[in-house]
């Protein structure tokens, strides 16, 4: 058990220094790092200045080394400078943050709510009413695009019927402002739950060994979840983890058609912008939650499966 946590420990980190090195790099391809830093350069910048520049950018060494520099400045928790308005990115960033992770968790608790009580449902009532609501809703989950149907959730239900605003967050905490950008963000989720939790249960519930405890008599209710879901739960428990990593990374339409003040609207900015300091740090972000989203699902594996602990 020691010894599986240890090996996805360092492979992950070794995945982490991986994307450090890639984004570093593609920072750099961009050009010189003192025309984008430096908000005097090439307005009457002497050459002296700009020498100086490069020395105190650490330019004036080798790739290798900079890169050391880059990842100990983000060890100290300096994230740079935004380009925008030559403020620091850190302070920034924490106050975008906040929202972006309480809009993705309350989707995420909303996605698993919904999606896999459905899926199961789906599965045990198979061919019936609540089969073809579920895969229904599935299809329309993975089919209409999350920026459509807010648009189209914004058009109904805050122009047309006036029961919710249209955007932003409101002043302190309005559930009425998280209702439509929760559900909108959660929409794909839930439709993914749905179809991986249906697909996990049929499989299981055609196995002989659940074929045998109906045959002993068990009660339906611990057929199903006890000795079903129980062993089903691995396809979303792995779709759980990931999910909550893809949803920090992937509101960003949510937050645009919502005015969202998070971090992902944040990033879309910063490409419009072409402000790279903020991209850097926001992919090195986005990054960092899929490796320990993976690295979190490894570990529950091993405690769920008996099997995954002996290798």
């Amino acid at each position: 058990m020691q010894r599986f946590i240890v090996r996805r420990f360092f492979t992950s980190l070794l995945v982490l220094v991986g994307a450090t090195m890639i984004i570093f790099g593609l920072s750099r391809m961009v050009g010189d790092p003192r025309i984008l830093m430096l908000p005097e350069a090439g307005y009457g910048m002497s050459q002296q200045a700009w020498e100086e520049a490069a020395r105190r950018l650490h330019l004036d060494k080798p790739v290798p080394v900079q890169y050391g520099y880059w990842i100990w400045d983000l060890m100290r928790g300096d994230l740079g400078m935004d380009l925008a308005d030559r403020t620091r990115i850190g302070p920034k960033l924490a106050q975008k943050l906040g929202p972006t992770l309480r809009l993705t968790l309350s989707a995420w608790a909303l996605a698993i709510l919904i999606g896999v009580p459905l899926g199961v449902l789906s599965a045990v009532k198979r061919n019936g009413v609540w089969d073809y609501i579920g895969r229904t809703f599935a299809i329309l989950g993975q089919s209409l695009p999350a920026f459509w149907v807010a648009i189209l959730g914004v058009l109904v239900f805050a122009v047309w019927l006036g029961w919710l605003p249209t955007g932003t967050m409101g002043e302190g905490v309005s559930v009425r402002n998280y209702i439509m950008p929760t559900f909108i963000l959660a929409w794909m989720p839930m439709a993914g739950y749905v179809r991986l939790t249906r697909s996990a249960m049929l499989e299981i519930l055609d196995s002989e060994y659940i074929k045998m405890a109906r045959a002993k008599g068990v009660n339906e209710f611990l057929v199903i979840w006890k000795h079903g879901f129980r062993n089903a739960i691995l396809a979303p428990l792995t779709l759980a983890a990931l999910m909550l990593a893809g949803l920090i990374s992937g509101s960003v339409a949510v937050e645009t058609v919502f005015a969202w003040p998070g971090i992902a609207r944040y990033s879309v900015e910063a490409v419009w912008n072409n402000n790279i300091p903020v991209l850097s740090v926001v992919v090195l972000i986005f990054t960092l939650a899929f490796v320990l989203a993976n690295f979190l699902v490894d570990i529950l594996y091993a405690y769920v499966d008996p099997r995954i602990r002996l290798r």
